[in-house]
Order: structure tokens, then C-alpha cells, then sequence
């Protein structure tokens, strides 16, 4: 998956700019405020009509236009064909997506347009809730398993059912029972896909880990979201006037996380801010490694600041991981200098420096 040429129209500070970027590493540099960051969420918005810093249309689209337009020519299943997207973004309303002349849903789109982001907020995946953490496994899965987007729908619509009931005390062990078996069915796919995926995980996440921190021994671990020495129907059974209570469902893959833990304690308290960046970032490369391996084309990745955090040895051997990846990389820094020594000479490299909302040719 590339990314062959890219337009962006009322985006933030961006009016309208256009360039065809490289197929391998990409270095945006620019001055705060000047943009660099609205590209990486432009791309952002061409694969999940979204960007990364904020979910309101208006914060995103400029100032007295009415919606944001980002085009590209992708090459989807990298197979050398270009092909046409288009993602319109309206202040108001729904996302107009366009792929070859024919409008695609949003789950079509994020099979095309595989993403990853490495930004500040990535940091959550160690400090954050378990939801972060399941939305990084859910993407995996998703990309892993054509089952995933199904077993998900049916799971969500299920517990939001039996929520409902809950909350409003119109549900009683009969009742409970019935909604229960559902709920049980569609749990124990969900979880043994999500454990499947994080087994075939590992050993990527393992390997990126030793290249950027060498003998730290970094475990990944997975939580049911009850406790698996119990059958769920025996949780859900004992849980339930405790449930009634609070008014929703306190068991079940709605409460999965993902364990990360250094020499048997939480990792987000033993690890210093770098480390922390390193880890976080080798749960992505993992994923897009992952992603390649089992689906025969790279991800798109989407890397807001590269150089802080990290001191000059560990940004070096971060940029030779991306190196030895066949990914599309889009990269901002401010001063594209503290990167130029970490790259082999015949990596493609294209540099665009960008100011006040516009992008020069490339460097």
C-alpha cells in the first residue's frame, strides 16, 4: 500500500497543496504551527474520514469552508496498479467516500488505506484506558480475520441490548438468561480471535523490542476482561444484582486488555518517558509487520514528531527499523537535520519543508 500523489484542500491552515510523495520515507519539516502536522492528519482523514487530534469536523475543516477534501492515487493491494480515493469531510453531516467512481462504506476504506500512528497520544497505550488498548487489538484483528467485523457488530449489539435492560430494571433471571447465551456466544469467538491474533503478535513485538532496546524484557499479556478461571455464564450469573445496580454489564470482552509488564511490574510505571515512546512504538511496528506478513502489503505510517523523546542512538536505531520495513513512512520533525545521518544512502528518501500551510518541492 502507497500513497502515489496527495491533494489537500481546506484543512486547518492548508488551503490547497499537492505532491507526490515517496514510496518509502517521507520527512516533513517545518516550523510549530506551520502544517506538518495537518498532512499527517489529511492522511488520517483519507483512511478513516477522521483525523487523529480531534473527532468535530469544524476544528478540522478551515475557517468559513464548508467541508475538507483529501485525494490521493493509491496503489491498494501493491500491485503497481493507481487507483483513485477521495474523502470529503463536511463541518456538517457525514463523510463522502470515493474509491474508483463508486461511493464505500467506512469499514471498505480501512481496508484499503491500512494506518498506523505514532504520535504523543500513542503514549496512552501504556498510560491510558483499556479502551485504547483494545482499539489497538481490534484493529489487528480486524485487518487478521473477515469474521472480526461481524462477531463485533453482533457482540456490541447484544451487550448494548442487555445494558439497556439493566438500566432501566426490566430484565430478570429469565430474561437474563436468554440475552446471556447470546451474550456468551458471541464473547468466546470475539476472545479467541483477539487471543489468536495477540499469539501471532508476539513474536513480532519481541523481535522490534530487541532492536530498539536490546535485552529489556518487555512481556505482552492479555486479560479476558473477567476471570478466566471461570465460565463467563458463572461471572455473568453471580454478577448480576450487582449489575442491576450500576446499570451495565461489568464482565465480559468490553473490559479485554493488554498486559505490558518489565521484569513482572506494570510497564507504564517502570519505564522512563524514551523507553516508554520505544515500547509504544514497537507494539505499531510489530502490528504493521504483523499486517504484512499475513495480508502481503505494508501499512501506511503516519510518525507526528519523530525526534523527541528519543536521544540520538535510539532515534537512529528507529529509523533503521522503519528502514528495513517496506512501509510508507510520512515523518514531520522541525530541523529534518537531526534525521539526515540515520539513513542508508540508497533509502528513497523525499524531504518537503512546509510553511505557513504550503509545501515546497522536495529537498
Amino acid at each position: 500500500m502507497s500513497i502515489s500523489n496527495l491533494q489537500i484542500k481546506n484543512l486547518r491552515n492548508i488551503s490547497s497543496i499537492s505532491f507526490a510523495p515517496s514510496s518509502a520515507i517521507n520527512i516533513i519539516c517545518g516550523e510549530n504551527g506551520s502544517g506538518k502536522t495537518s498532512i499527517l492528519e489529511a492522511i488520517n482523514v483519507l483512511g478513516l474520514t477522521r483525523s487523529f487530534r480531534t473527532n468535530k469536523a469544524r476544528h478540522l475543516v478551515q475557517t468559513e469552508q464548508a467541508s475538507t477534501v483529501v485525494f490521493a492515487s493509491i496503489d491498494p493491494m501493491a500491485q503497481g496498479f493507481k487507483q483513485s480515493l477521495g474523502v470529503e469531510r463536511p463541518v456538517e453531516g457525514e463523510a463522502r467516500i470515493r474509491f474508483e467512481g463508486g461511493d464505500i462504506d467506512l469499514s471498505t476504506l480501512a481496508e484499503l488505506i491500512p494506518l498506523q500512528v505514532i504520535n504523543s497520544d500513542t503514549f496512552m497505550l501504556l498510560e491510558g484506558s483499556p479502551a485504547v488498548r483494545r482499539q489497538f487489538l481490534d484493529w489487528g484483528v480486524f485487518h487478521a480475520d473477515k469474521a472480526f467485523i461481524q462477531l463485533w457488530r453482533g457482540f456490541r449489539r447484544v451487550l448494548k441490548q442487555r445494558n439497556t435492560l439493566l438500566k432501566c430494571g426490566k430484565i430478570d433471571n429469565q430474561l437474563r438468561q436468554v440475552w446471556d447465551r447470546e451474550f456468551i456466544a458471541f464473547s468466546d469467538q470475539l476472545t479467541r480471535l483477539r487471543i489468536e491474533y495477540l499469539k501471532l503478535l508476539k513474536p513480532e513485538f519481541d523481535k522490534v523490542v530487541s532492536q530498539l532496546l536490546g535485552d529489556m524484557d518487555v512481556q505482552l499479556g492479555f486479560s479476558y476482561g473477567w476471570d478466566k478461571k471461570r465460565q463467563l455464564d458463572e461471572v455473568l450469573a453471580s454478577n448480576f444484582e450487582r449489575d442491576l445496580r450500576q446499570g451495565f454489564t461489568g464482565s465480559g470482552p468490553q473490559r479485554a486488555d493488554i498486559k505490558l509488564k518489565v521484569d513482572g511490574h506494570n510497564a507504564a510505571e517502570r519505564l522512563s518517558r524514551g523507553q516508554k515512546k520505544l515500547v509504544v512504538s514497537a507494539l505499531k511496528l510489530a502490528q504493521g509487520a504483523l499486517f504484512q506478513r499475513m495480508n502481503g502489503r505494508p501499512c501506511i505510517y503516519l510518525i507526528d514528531d519523530l525526534p523527541s523523546e528519543l536521544d540520538s542512538a535510539h532515534g537512529e536505531l528507529f529509523c533503521k527499523v522503519l528502514e528495513q520495513s517496506s512501509n510508507q513512512c510520512f515523518i514531520t520533525c522541525v530541523d529534518d537535520s537531526s534525521l539526515n545521518a540515520f539513513w542508508h544512502s540508497q533509502t528513497d528518501i523525499a524531504t518537503f519543508r512546509i510553511a505557513d500551510g504550503d509545501i515546497a518541492a522536495p529537498m
